[in-house]
């Protein structure tokens, strides 16, 4: 059995781009045109006749079909993978997927980005990008985006395009494409690389929009990640270029001097187009071809420029004073970045250098839970815009005691590098590499289209190669057998990665420290031999080892819902399944298990220790073993245990494996009848939340972050940031009175779909939670959710950072709970129509924010507690501007319905967004939720297709008219402080 979508399910007869829709044009109820009939998660069955994807195309003329990714390496070429060159110099990669069926994902990469410009062209890259999209050779001046949403294509913020120091890239995910929405495509594409409409009109329209994006960023990370740039590539044109520029040579931008950095840089040689989706290959070339064919660059290709090596004789360490972040500090071993040619041999020997950083990070990271000088640690191996091939490590000290951390994490690689590792701890990386490996392997038959096309760009970024998962894994296993992963190996490899032409590191200080630039050199230079600890020596932990829980479960009842496919299984102990087996997402297994009553069990008129279980309730560990035990116990297998806090459940999650999943129920099921109360992860879990509460106040997002969520809740404790005081208060003892009865009470569902057969799966609930004691239940009055009142003027909360950036926000009370489900389906509509219009609005006419965001929240577990929400980021003088045009949007949803082809624009691509997802277990595992106790959510999602596909105006305006009220309106600015 496999996973339905949604339009099988119901049996809905769909329209396709290119054919005309079933009802007349002006039904705005009917299915949006341009829907596709996705059978199922796994890629659509091989059209009958349909060429073997592994078989070379045949010629194209004049397109030489070499593989030239290929042409410096001895790895076996992806032969799913087709490749071309035009005569004009363009480089195309396309392949056949069918995930998720129907679609189809583009993406266009220019080698050109910020370490391509000129220093009075500073930030001309990513303004391209925006002019792009603005208007090109084939598209009217803003029209691009609404002739994408025809084709049910969602357009973002930021979702479409990118730029960063290396490259340019243009992406478009083109659902229920065919061959006429492909091309059609591809010329706007074409357009928009060849001949963007480089004027002053679209020019003075569009930089105000880059310049609040630029105003937008969040001002210390900015400063932070600039600092650390600076420091770091010192003498490297790298330390002074962001991609989003410098304000006054953006100002001074003009129509000429933009348009000689796009016919300098734009040209089909330095163009690859890469396009992995659901028609033929042969096709997918041929419209290239015929699009980007001709395509011609303005005088002679320009070489590349030189990005520099690191410079051994550069200031070695630098100092950065934010007190909005926590203290930090971060090193570098710099090495020059060059060419290599991706072979075998190459990628061996960097496996072995990733095996060598691995175990380090794991050494720091138990040493950083047992309560060491550090919250955390970790070494990582990058290749960093072509510019360096750098070992970094980063270091967050618990408290201000920086120095002491950098210390202690330098004793830990200190030991490192001074003796060979034991070959139980290689091991233990390589079961974990192993694992990753074989999951690619496994699940390859369901990677998606996007993903594929994504992975290309990447590679080319660094000069590398894209292979089969199963060739990486051969590679891999090729490499063990040939004992590459030895003690003395990976001592020599630990030795080669903290080696190079230059050591750089960064402190942050929250205070000014004259001499940080001092002790921090130090430190780097300090004996720390004296400081290093004895290793710790796990043994070799068994499942059998863990507490018991008692004889299997017997079944008292079996039903099945055979519009879902779905099965609900009652225990004898009170648990409920929800099974959903299935062979769509393959070697895949989705895990979930509710208990209790998530917010509706906290307390609702206190303050308590909720805050820290998302650090600190799993890593407490499991009877008598710590985390570190655990880990040693799933090493090499897929399993997890991550918690959340749902409206009316606790829940585990984990992503499992057809051959772990029972295991992993079985270390749930542990976790619930005998959780370890280790006071490290609470302690640990403190000092992470102490370090951020700076930040909190330094920006917008901040305060929204902090403050919000309790706002919109008329101050309710559960929701929100604690007061600092109330963390500092947390003890060990009172996270465990809170969480101990909420673990050993409540009702249990668990959800399992994916990869399973639904008799083992059964056997796999009865051993494990289906095995523990029955338990009592937690059924206490349900808090009620408020909603704050309607204000006349905005409350106001002010932050420390720029004085150049404030966020306004407004909200409308909506409804909660199942019943309603029709109703949050139009609220989900009306959000994105919100959305659009407010976009449009604010940032393509106004450029008074670059992201604006509205959103529909309707909580199903709750009876109450929804909001239609909207937010922007905007400067302080136009925060009246904001809630005007907001208010503006919304009488005018209430006072009268959308128009046919705006209504069409926003429900195509959330029709396909909807299809999509609905192809996939997790869509299905999360709108069923708390069904096993809840049986109108089966009815809603029995009903979800249907009901949005007779979503039209009128429906819109009666929900505008009865939530989008300017009498129960609440609203928020966030302005900067007064100096």
């Amino acid at each position: 059995m496999r996973v339905l979508a949604l339009p099988v399910l119901l049996g809905l007869a769909l329209p396709v781009i290119g054919q005309a829709p079933q009802s007349s044009p002006t039904d705005t109820r009917s299915v949006p045109q341009g829907m596709p009939v996705p059978a199922t998660v796994a890629p659509a069955p091989k059209p009958e006749g349909a060429r073997d994807p592994l078989a070379p195309l045949p010629p194209i003329p004049g397109v030489d079909q070499s593989a030239w990714l290929y042409r410096d390496s001895d790895l076996p070429q992806d032969k799913a993978w087709k490749f071309g060159t035009l005569p004009n110099g363009l480089r195309y990669a396309v392949r056949r997927n069918g995930v998720p069926p129907g679609q189809v994902a583009v993406r266009v990469r220019i080698d050109a980005g910020s370490l391509n410009e000129r220093d009075t062209e500073r930030g001309f890259a990513h303004l391209i990008e925006h002019l792009s999209f603005r208007g090109s050779q084939y598209v009217p001046d803003g029209e691009a985006k609404r002739i994408w949403q025809r084709l049910g294509a969602t357009f973002g913020s930021d979702s479409n395009a990118s730029t960063t120091p290396t490259q340019t890239v243009y992406q478009l995910d083109l659902p229920g494409a065919t061959e006429g929405g492909l091309d059609e495509s591809l010329k706007i594409l074409a357009g928009m690389m060849a001949a963007p409409a480089l004027t002053a009109q679209a020019l003075n329209a569009e930089r105000p929009v880059v310049l609040a994006e630029r105003r937008e960023q969040p001002g210390p990370q900015v400063r932070y990640s600039d600092k650390v740039r600076e420091t770091f590539f010192a003498g490297q044109p790298l330390a002074e270029r962001s991609p989003i520029g410098q304000l006054a040579t953006l100002e001074a931008a003009t129509p000429e001097s933009v348009r000689a950095f796009h016919d300098r840089w734009y040209r089909p040689e330095r163009a690859v187009v890469i396009i992995s989706g659901d028609l033929d290959p042969l096709l997918l070339a041929k419209l290239v071809t015929k699009n980007f064919g001709d395509w011609k660059g303005v005088g002679a290709n320009p070489p590349d420029p030189d990005f520099g090596k690191p410079k051994a004789d550069a200031p070695a360490v630098g100092a950065l004073v934010e007190p909005s972040m926590p203290p930090m500090v971060a090193m570098a071993v710099l090495r020059p970045w060059q060419y290599q040619s991706d072979t075998a041999i190459f990628n061996q020997k960097r496996m072995v250098d990733m095996v060598a950083a691995r175990l380090i990070s794991r050494r720091l990271e138990n040493r950083a839970r047992a309560g060491g000088s550090f919250l955390q640690a970790a070494v990582s191996l990058d290749d960093v815009s072509r510019s360096a091939n750098m070992t970094t490590v980063n270091v967050v000290p618990i408290g201000d005691n920086w120095e002491a951390a950098l210390k202690d994490v330098r004793a830990v690689i200190a030991d490192a590098m001074a003796t060979p590792p034991t070959q139980a701890e290689i091991d233990r990386e390589l079961a974990d590499y192993d694992a990753i490996m074989r999951t690619q392997v496994e699940t390859a038959r369901v990677e998606a289209g996007a993903k594929q096309a994504d992975d290309m760009v990447g590679a080319l970024d660094i000069r590398e190669t894209v292979t089969a998962p199963d060739t990486s894994y051969q590679i891999l296993k090729q490499a063990v057998a040939a004992r590459m992963f030895t003690p003395e190996t990976v001592l020599a490899s630990t030795r080669k990665i903290f080696q190079g032409t230059a050591t750089r590191a960064l402190v942050n200080t929250r205070t000014p420290q004259p001499d940080a630039v001092a002790q921090l050199t130090a430190a780097l230079k300090a004996d720390v031999r004296p400081l290093a600890e004895d290793r710790r020596r796990q043994g070799n932990i068994t499942f059998a080892q863990l507490p018991k829980l008692g004889t299997p479960g017997k079944v008292v009842s079996r039903e099945r819902f055979p519009e879902l496919g779905v099965e609900k299984i009652v225990f004898a102990n009170g648990a409920r399944l929800l099974l959903l087996a299935n062979d769509g997402e393959t070697g895949r297994v989705y895990l979930r298990v509710r208990f209790g009553r998530g917010y509706d069990a906290l307390p609702a008129g206190r303050e308590s220790a909720a805050w820290a279980a998302d650090m600190a309730l799993v890593a407490g560990g499991i009877g008598k073993f710590d985390q570190g035990d655990l880990d040693r116990l799933t090493a090499g297998r897929r399993m997890g245990m991550d918690f959340d806090i749902d409206d009316d459940a606790f829940a585990f999650n984990a992503l499992s494996s057809p051959d772990d999943y029972a295991d992993n129920l079985k270390l749930i099921a542990a976790k619930l009848v005998a959780p370890r109360w280790d006071a490290a992860p609470i302690n640990r879990a403190k000092a992470a939340m102490l370090a951020g509460y700076e930040g909190f106040d330094s920006s917008p997002d901040g305060v929204l972050g902090r403050d919000l969520e309790r706002l919109l809740r008329d101050g309710d404790p559960r929701w929100g940031t604690p007061p600092r005081a109330v963390v500092e208060a947390t003890t060990p003892e009172s996270f465990k009175a809170l969480w101990a009865p909420l673990l050993a009470s409540g009702p249990i569902e668990v959800s399992i779909f994916g990869d399973v057969k639904a008799d083992d799966a059964i056997k796999a609930v009865a051993a494990s939670l289906g095995a523990i004691p029955a338990r009592k239940a937690d059924a206490g009055p349900v808090p009620p959710i408020r909603f704050p009142a309607h204000v006349a003027t905005p409350v106001e909360r002010t932050h420390s950072g720029p004085a150049d950036q404030a966020s306004a926000v407004i909200a409308w009370p909506t409804g909660g709970g199942s019943a309603d489900d029709r109703i949050r389906n139009r609220l989900d509509v009306l959000a994105q129509v919100f959305a659009d219009r407010l976009f449009d609005r604010l940032r393509s006419q106004a450029g008074a924010s670059y992201s604006p965001q509205v959103a529909s929240q309707w909580p199903i577990g709750l009876p109450s507690g929804g909001r239609m929400i909207a937010i922007g980021n905007v400067a302080p003088d136009k925060v009246d501007l904001f809630f005007a045009t907001a208010r503006s949007i919304a009488a005018d949803l209430a006072a009268k319905p959308i128009d046919t082809d705006e209504l069409q624009r926003i429900k195509r691509p959330m029709a396909q967004r909807l299809l999509r997802m609905s192809s996939g277990n997790q869509f299905w595992m999360q709108r069923l939720g708390g069904a096993a106790y809840d049986p109108q959510r089966i009815e809603a999602t029995k009903r979800l297709a249907e009901d949005f596909v007779s979503i039209g105006p009128a429906d819109l305006q009666a929900v505008a008219q009865r939530f989008l009220r300017p009498d129960t309106d609440w609203t928020l600015k966030v302005v900067p402080r007064a100096k």
